[in-house]
């Protein structure tokens, strides 16, 4: 072997080891070991909420307010597209990030979740139960959509329907605007349930030490994010994060909320204007259904 090859053979051999060691000692400083690693983590959660609080008082609800004076159903649906892409980067990029920086957190929230009585008896039914606990799952979401449906479809002839929040202008109202119904609704019951349900838990318990803490800020947080609802928007979607957590907190899977989150919202953003106002025979107006005075929609589209 030449010298300039025992030479660039060393260097290389000089190279991993110090590649290695910088790997490790980034794992050491992000360790649950390292006493720096709430500080970090408190770092990142204050810039987190910084940059939500932000956006939901000021940007979205003054987006919001635009919004819903638009008659023009192209610049409805170039709004509905820059929504779906900004909440795909932002919920879903914070969600990758977190979990990223928190990944070696996570077992150690779980363990400290399954504590809780309710929920390490809920696994330990789910999980001893084989083919029966997916089984069940999936009945249920089927009778709740199924409950879903069967009152939409009675509720056809009626003027007025209830509404959670001051969110009517989001309904689409026409066929062109189903598509982005549907991509607003499957994109939230994505992003949003691996952000708050699952990434800003495990941070805010990295920071905390608290399960507790994780779990219920996460979803005080979710609901204070639907400020542009108004309050009640703000109570309707501190419930439903209730009800999501409790999903994914029993059943451990955050599949499972993920889809019901879908589901649920694919209901009110699709499902209610096609049976209720049948928005689907509207092939271009871009005012609102003349029945649609009240429509009961859930406070979950960020």
């Amino acid at each position: 072997m030449s010298r300039r090859h025992w030479v660039d053979f060393n260097r290389l051999n000089w190279q991993r080891p110090a590649a290695l060691r910088r790997t490790r000692q980034t794992r050491r400083v992000l360790s649950p070991d390292s006493a720096l690693t709430p500080y970090i983590l408190g770092v990142v959660l204050a810039l987190l909420l910084g940059f939500m609080v932000l956006n939901a008082v000021r940007k979205d609800r003054r987006e919001y307010r635009d919004f819903k004076r638009l008659r023009s159903t192209k610049r409805r649906q170039k709004m509905f597209r820059k929504w779906v892409r900004q909440s795909f980067l932002n919920f879903g990029g914070a969600a990758v990030v977190v979990l990223l920086l928190t990944w070696q957190y996570v077992p150690l929230f779980l363990d400290a979740v399954n504590e809780w009585g309710f929920v390490a008896d809920a696994r330990s039914a789910f999980a001893e139960s084989g083919w029966l606990g997916p089984a069940i799952v999936a009945a249920l979401v089927i009778l709740l959509a199924g409950g879903a449906v069967l009152g939409i479809v009675l509720a056809r002839s009626e003027t007025e329907v209830p509404a959670i929040g001051d969110v009517q202008a989001l309904l689409p109202r026409n066929r062109a605007e189903l598509k982005y119904g549907a991509a607003l609704a499957i994109n939230a019951g994505v992003v949003e349930e691996l952000l708050f349900r699952l990434a800003l838990p495990v941070l805010i318990f990295g920071v905390t030490g608290s399960a507790v803490a994780g779990v219920v800020a996460s979803i005080v947080i979710f609901g204070m994010l639907h400020v542009y609802q108004g309050a009640a928007g703000i109570i309707g979607a501190v419930i439903m994060g209730v009800a999501f957590m409790t999903i994914y907190l029993a059943t451990g899977s955050i599949i499972v909320a993920i889809v019901v989150h879908a589901l649920f919202d694919l209901r009110s953003l699709v499902l209610i204007p096609v049976v209720v106002f049948k928005v689907h025979k509207e092939l271009g107006s871009g005012a609102p259904p003349r029945t649609a005075t009240k429509v009961e929609v859930p406070p979950l589209v960020a």
